[in-house]
């Protein structure tokens, strides 16, 4: 098999899509929780071959068969949802719905990057990262603030 130069942006996709996901993973990681940078970025990473496959393929088979890429996206939101649930489910108390949260986004993060939209896919990493460090302090000034008041 000879070496297409059209692989290295693949990589560079891949690669995007990893430390896109792993971003979100630390933040998870240093909040404590079990599913980190290797499990955000392998999402992410998943997500975005199972689209960049989807266009391969779509390309491949153009006026042969009739395939939709955005099929493949929306199955990856179903096969997220199984993983996001068994990490709600198997906790005797609900816990872990942040993290299923989180890692549901990461797989929309490999899929914009699956689909070449890299500024989106960071503006989302970034706005997620603001969703679980920043709210998660306001969350928790407004609990001891509102605690405050009717302790009163």
């Amino acid at each position: 098999m000879e070496f297409d130069t059209t692989y290295i942006g693949m990589f560079m996709q891949v690669i995007v899509a990893l430390v896109l996901g792993a971003l979100v993973g630390l933040e998870r990681l240093l909040a404590g929780k079990q599913a980190g940078m290797r499990t955000f970025g392998l999402v992410a990473v998943g997500a975005c071959l199972f689209v960049m496959i989807g266009e391969a393929v779509a390309v491949q088979y153009h006026g042969v068969m009739n395939f939709d890429p955005l099929r493949v996206a929306a199955s990856i939101v179903t096969g997220i949802g199984f993983i996001g649930a068994g990490l709600i489910i198997f906790q005797h108390e609900l816990k872990g719905l942040t993290t299923a949260a989180a890692l549901w986004v990461a797989s929309a993060i490999g899929v914009a990057v699956g689909f070449e939209l890299y500024m989106l896919a960071t503006f989302v990493t970034f706005l997620t990262l603001f969703v679980c460090v920043g709210l998660w302090f306001l969350e928790r000034w407004l609990a001891r603030l509102f605690r405050g008041k009717s302790d009163a």
